[in-house]
């Protein structure tokens, strides 16, 4: 099951890049609490939880991937139990029951859960692989994902749900489907737009409608965006220097340290710092395509796949409700907002990568 002998094979730019990622994040987390009271203590609880996930990589680098496959049964079993305890035991905050507190600690189960729904649907698709070319598969493996969304919507949280449906499509993408059944889903998820508006919070409504038009309500959810776009402008090349953000030092931006961390770095940080992680984010996902095109079997590329897809989706969204791009929709910036949860879930995820990548070798003794 474990081999270390299979750090012949390791690839050192994973770790590294998420290393490197990471202590952007923890830098600009500091330094935009330094000077409150109690300042640097997030930053501290961050640089925890990352050497967690950091223990956790390493755990599940020299892991045999292989062994989850037949672990799919119990793992989504966990999925849907943990998320109907958050419904019930939950804890509320914003409006949103998604959290849950444990020893002191604050946990978010719907990042986990993002986990194991790329687990579970990896063995869904490796099972059907060669019969994806038929619809009746494609639908059971909707519905099979239509549940955990369904009660992540009704935290509510659209984010997270946006995520699956992603995870999902993106195993689409890569599996046999035809383009005549591409077709039918495209048309079935047109017709379920005024279905989604209208079981939509008003909060969820107008966001979207900041997004299309933001002027219509800068105080109210035009807002935030409004205010992350000022200081991504105002950082321009090179950044007002760390600790130095107006924006973020006068906590002009609303939840500058986790949904809008991406306007707090290009304030402090400038355009070279946000190029800088870009190009970072860049290198990472298109080594989890590459590991997913060299995978010896259906699960290793299908694992890959979800998981390059859910960390592509979280760079893509996060930057774009920061710009003004894409709703506000309470997505983290993977490694760099604040959030344990959402830290240690992304190490075992490039975990999982880094696994898939050492046995898609044959290990050198």
């Amino acid at each position: 099951m474990f081999n270390l002998r299979a750090l012949k094979n390791f690839d050192w730019v994973i770790i590294v890049i998420g290393i490197l990622l990471f202590a952007i994040g923890i830098a600009v987390i500091y330094s935009t609490t330094f000077g409150m009271v109690g300042g640097g203590k997030e930053a501290w609880q961050q640089a925890i939880f990352g050497l967690i996930g950091l223990i956790f990589f390493f755990f599940v680098a020299f892991f045999d991937y292989r062994t989850m496959f037949n672990w799919s049964s119990v793992l989504y079993i966990i999925l849907i139990f943990t998320l109907i305890v958050v419904h019930f035991l939950g804890k509320n905050s914003m409006g949103a029951t998604r959290w849950i507190t444990i020893a002191g600690f604050q946990f978010q189960p719907s990042e986990f859960v993002k986990l194991l729904i790329i687990i579970v649907m990896a063995k869904y698709f490796s099972d059907f692989a060669e019969e994806m070319h038929k619809l009746k598969p494609i639908i059971k493996s909707g519905i099979y994902f239509a549940i955990p969304t369904f009660l992540v919507l009704i935290q509510p949280d659209l984010g997270t749900a946006l995520v699956f449906i992603v995870i999902w499509i993106a195993m689409l993408a890569v599996s046999r489907i035809r383009l005549k059944h591409i077709i039918i889903l495209v048309a079935a998820a047109l017709l379920l737009v005024p279905v989604g508006w209208i079981t939509m919070h008003d909060y969820q409504k107008q966001r979207i409608i900041a997004l299309v038009h933001p002027s219509s309500d800068p105080k109210g959810a035009g807002y935030n965006v409004t205010q992350a776009q000022i200081a991504i402008g105002s950082g321009q090349l090179f950044g007002r220097g760390l600790g130095h953000g107006t924006q973020s030092q006068l906590n002009f931006i609303p939840e500058k340290n986790t949904d809008f961390i991406f306007a707090s770095l290009a304030e402090e940080m400038g355009f070279v710092g946000v190029f800088v992680v870009l190009v970072l984010f860049a290198v990472l996902i298109f080594r989890g395509i590459l590991i997913a095109a060299k995978s010896r079997d259906y699960f290793g590329m299908y694992l890959s796949t979800g998981v390059v897809a859910m960390l592509a989706f979280h760079v893509f969204l996060n930057i774009g409700m920061n710009l003004g791009i894409a709703p506000v929709a309470g997505i983290p910036l993977p490694l760099i907002s604040l959030g344990g949860s959402s830290v240690i879930v992304v190490l075992v995820s490039l975990g999982i990568l880094e696994s898939i990548h050492i046995h898609h070798k044959k290990i050198d003794f």
